[in-house]
This record gives structure tokens, C-alpha cells and sequence, in this order.
């Protein structure tokens, strides 16, 4: 395909309700968004990098650095891609940045979707008319303020409730959830708030009946995962660990996991993703789509993703509605009263993209041109 034109945009968007984990409070999101043209066709990426780089090493600021002077160019450089999976191979001589990179590259697939007329869930192998959907609750000011708005998510129909802890917001939590609803599906996600010194209090949260203890130790840890590991009934799964198929292998193979959380960003995009859904697959590894307050276009991607064959549990891919008054995206991505989404098959993302909207909340715009690059 070729590839006329690159357009980087950094949205605003106030969040309905602040989001809370340990690595602080979330009010507005920053959105940077790729819009990809090529030959009439039009596909889109969006960056899940956050405002500051907590969760990972990159931020809104450092992708749209990476992405207007590295990646775009490279992209418009290269001999035009025939797929997504050409990517990784483009951006080879950049390090790092998962995250820009995956921005680009999700845009491309979303092209090739649409040259090919199928979904992008069909596209990328994916085997689900719907996908379960479970909730991702930050850490709220009161105990009975949480547990309020969990009755209100069960009541709409998700099918699993991630509490995000911290030390001092755990046991006593669990505790309460546990004595209202004793059989809902229920995990929990610390984000690397704890050392292995609290192992003994983290040993404790199998009294919960949890699906899963998510990270609770070092972003970038498998060995003392492992140690931990050991001492639980509960399963860890790792998030921050796994940029990777090989950070999935090696997790696997030590022991450090019994769940994978797969996020498009964190791996660079759909390749990697595909990769490490794979690798899962073949060890009998669950997995499941984790969230990152995307807009309906990262979303879009996150539903496709989670069409694949491993993706067994409810992922994070909740409601528009949950996170934003109003979507940049048409319709609005939605949850049945039985917890889930059901794929839209039309090619492409299968969600269109509200240009007018997008053109009202854009704080700043660039324009890469496959012209000015020879000129």
C-alpha cells in the first residue's frame, strides 16, 4: 500500500469519573491519535502512552516526539508495507517505544482490514461473534463509595470486577466485596506496589477466592514473581513484565505467571501481540485484553484483539460510556446486559471515526507528508 500522508493529533478529553491506582489520580487524558492515508483509505491508531511515564517509560510527550521525527518519517520512507507485520521490521533500528510504534502500526492493519474487506477481527485470525467483558475499578475515597459502584457494574452485566490495591487498599477491601458478593468473578491489580518483604501479607488475598493477583511486584520482574508465585494458591498474571514473546516465554518457563494480560501498546502492536497470544496458546497460558483509558479508537482495537482463540477471560474492554460524556467514535462501543460486546464485522476497525469531534477536542496537529520527505 502506499502511504500518502501521516497525521499525528493530541486530543483532550475530561474522563466522566477520576481514575485511581497506585501510581496516582487520572481526570483528563491526553489522546494521540495516527491517522494513516493511503490511496483514499484512511486508517487509525491510537497512542496508549499516558500523560506521564509511570506505567511505562514513555508519555504522550515523548511518543509525539518519536512518532513526528523517527517513525512517521520511517514509515513514509520505506517500501510501501503490504501489512501490519512489515512494522516491526521498519521500525527495527528504533529501541524501545512500544508504544509509539504500536500507534503506527495498528493504523496499517486497520488499512489492510479495509483493502481487504473484512473486519479486522477476522483479519488478524480472530474466532468470537462476542467477546466477555469485565470492569477495571480504581481505588475510591470510601470503601462504601466502591462498593456502590460495583453493584452498579454487576447490575449492567460485566462479567468480572478488577479492583485495583495498594498497600493499605487490599485485605479490608477484599474483605467487604467478599461478604456482599461471594461468587462474582473478582481480581485484583497493584500496578508493582509491593516488594517481595510483603509476601507473607499477599499470601493472605487467597482467603479471597481471587481469579488472579495482577503485578503485584517489580514492572519489570519474572524471577521474584516466581518466588512469589510459589507460595500462592491465587494466580499471578503479569502485565508490565511482558513487552514481548520472548518476556512471555521466559515468564512461563520460570514460573512467574499462570496469566498473561496482553496489551496492544505495551508489545508494540498487533504483531507482538498476536506473538504473545500465541506463545500463551501453545503452554495452555490464559490470557485476556488489559485496558489503558483508550478512546473508541483503541478500543476498536482492544475488541479485535480479543476475538483470538487464548483471550478465555473477561478483558478491560468496558463501554464508552464508562470513561467519556461523549466518544470520538460512532456508534459508541456498548456492553449487553450480558456482559458483552459483539464484533462488528464491517472491513476495517468496524467503528467509525468522528472527525468532527476529534477536530473540536485537538489541542495540536501534525502533518507528515511522503512528499516532503523527497523534496
Amino acid at each position: 500500500m502506499k502511504i500518502d500522508a501521516i497525521v499525528l493529533s493530541e486530543l483532550h478529553m475530561p474522563l466522566v469519573r477520576p481514575f485511581e491506582t497506585s501510581f496516582g489520580v487520572t481526570r483528563d487524558r491526553r489522546i494521540l491519535l495516527a491517522e494513516v492515508q493511503s490511496e483514499g483509505l484512511t486508517g487509525w491508531g491510537e497512542c496508549t502512552a499516558g500523560e506521564h511515564p509511570y506505567f511505562s517509560a514513555e508519555s504522550t510527550e515523548t511518543a509525539w516526539q518519536v512518532l513526528l521525527h523517527e517513525l512517521a518519517p520511517l514509515l513514509l520512507a520505506a517500501a510501501s508495507p503490504e501489512h501490519g507485520g512489515d512494522c516491526p521490521r521498519i521500525f527495527r533500528s528504533i529501541r524501545g517505544n512500544p508504544m509509539a510504534k504500536a500507534t503506527l502500526e495498528n493504523a496499517i492493519w486497520d488499512l489492510e482490514a479495509q483493502r481487504e474487506g473484512v473486519s479486522l477481527a477476522r483479519l488478524i485470525g480472530g474466532v468470537r461473534e462476542t467477546i466477555p467483558c469485565g470492569v477495571s475499578l480504581g481505588i475510591h475515597a470510601t470503601i462504601p463509595d466502591l462498593l456502590a459502584t460495583i453493584e452498579r457494574e454487576l447490575a449492567a452485566g460485566y462479567r468480572r470486577i478488577k479492583l485495583k490495591c495498594k498497600p493499605g487498599w487490599d485485605v479490608e477491601v477484599f474483605e467487604r466485596v467478599r461478604h456482599r458478593w461471594p461468587e462474582i468473578a473478582l481480581s485484583c491489580d497493584a500496578n508493582s506496589a509491593y516488594r517481595l518483604r510483603d509476601q507473607d501479607h499477599i499470601a493472605s488475598f487467597d482467603a479471597f477466592d481471587l481469579l488472579m493477583i495482577e503485578q503485584p511486584l517489580w514492572h519489570d520482574d519474572f524471577y521474584f514473581h516466581s518466588v512469589l508465585q510459589k507460595r500462592l494458591r491465587t494466580p499471578l498474571c503479569l502485565d508490565e513484565s511482558i513487552g514481548n514473546r520472548r518476556d512471555a516465554l521466559a515468564a512461563i518457563e520460570m514460573g512467574s505467571c499462570r496469566v498473561l494480560n496482553i496489551k496492544l501498546g505495551r508489545v508494540g502492536g498487533f504483531s507482538e501481540a498476536i506473538a504473545v497470544h500465541n506463545a500463551a496458546l501453545e503452554r495452555g497460558i490464559p490470557v485476556w485484553c488489559g485496558g489503558m483509558l483508550e478512546s473508541g479508537v483503541g478500543r476498536a482495537h482492544n475488541i479485535a484483539l480479543s476475538t483470538l482463540e487464548g483471550f478465555t477471560l473477561p478483558g478491560d474492554v468496558s463501554a464508552s460510556a464508562r470513561y467519556w460524556a461523549e466518544d470520538i467514535v460512532e456508534p459508541e462501543v456498548e456492553v449487553s446486559q450480558e456482559g458483552e460486546i459483539a464484533i462488528v464485522e464491517t472491513p476495517g476497525r468496524g467503528y467509525e471515526v468522528r472527525a468532527d469531534l476529534i477536530e473540536r477536542l485537538t489541542v495540536r496537529k501534525e502533518t507528515i507528508r511522503a512528499a516532503a520527505l523527497v523534496g
